[in-house]
């Protein structure tokens, strides 16, 4: 037999106050008898640390419990039989977060993530094993108190061995000048991260200009937090000793799933940056750092 969950959004992206509907559709070849159908849809924030954070604070185990968002189950058939052929059992649920919880954007990520799914199950008899679906749907918040906080926020940078905050022996880098910009730190998600960079002069050859794109992801309580940050994607944007005086586009889209609007919560943030990376041709590298905020609206 065939089980399978089919949402009527094909994008299945959904706002909270929408209704989740669909359908359960169960193909058997003959007969199935079932002691009942079940349907559970459910949010959840799973938090965990990294190993270098694990035993630091006893009072991170209480904080790290799953968050639940929301929870609905419903019992979409009563005991009975299937007959042979394709069974279309219709579906519509209500996306409301639980008393006192709010609904936050779906987020896949390392320590840090935030899913939703709805998820059939099928109950046989004692000698039968129970059939379960699960089916993850994606939602979105459209925050309109955030544009006014999104307005453009130009960053002119310039990178050089005077500008470098975690170097110690700053005799053995080359000489280099490095000028640019973003043309904002604050982005909507759905439009790309644009800019510019220059290289002014640089007594080394130049091996690679790359943008990295970086979470920042935060667990704990009041005690104390655990801040780790991950890379979620780079991209070269110079290849080889790259032409002095040369003005060198910036632009990244932002991958779905891997990143949302930035989130503060008691227990946990979600932020992010990039990186500009200079690697030289020994494999030595300079990075400058920049926070970002994202945003929906």
């Amino acid at each position: 037999m065939a089980l399978d969950i089919r949402l009527k959004k094909v994008n299945k992206i959904y706002r909270e106050g929408d209704v989740v509907s669909g359908l359960v559709i169960i193909q058997t070849k003959g007969e199935l008898q079932h002691q009942g159908v079940s349907l559970v849809m459910e949010g959840i924030v799973s938090l965990q640390l990294s190993s270098k954070s694990v035993g630091l604070f006893e009072a991170f185990y209480n904080s790290l419990k799953p968050i639940n968002l929301l929870n609905y189950n419903v019992e979409v058939a009563k005991p009975g039989k299937f007959p042979s052929g394709k069974t279309e059992i219709p579906f519509e649920l209500p996306l409301r977060p639980k008393a006192g919880k709010s609904l936050y954007e779906t987020y896949h990520g390392v320590f840090v993530s935030i899913q939703y799914c709805i998820r059939v199950e099928i109950k046989r008899s004692l000698l039968n094993k129970d059939l379960q679906k699960q089916c993850e749907f994606i939602v979105e918040n459209k925050l309109q108190d955030q544009e006014e906080k999104c307005k453009l926020k130009p960053v002119n940078f310039t990178i050089a061995p005077d500008t470098l905050t975690n170097v110690k022996d700053k005799q053995h880098i080359p000489r280099f000048k490095v000028k640019g910009r973003l043309d904002s730190s604050c982005l909507q998600i759905t439009k790309p991260l644009t800019g510019e960079l220059m290289v002014e002069y640089c007594d080394a050859p130049i091996k690679s200009i790359e943008i990295q794109l970086v979470r920042v992801e935060t667990c704990g309580c009041a005690e104390g937090f655990a801040k780790d940050a991950t890379e979620i994607q780079n991209i070269q944007i110079g290849d080889g000793d790259v032409c002095r005086g040369m003005m060198i586009p910036i632009y990244m889209i932002f991958p779905r799933l891997f990143t949302c609007p930035s989130l503060s919560t008691n227990n946990f943030k979600i932020d992010f940056e990039i990186n500009i990376v200079l690697v030289f041709h020994d494999d030595h590298l300079v990075t400058e750092n920049f926070p970002l905020k994202l945003t929906r609206f």
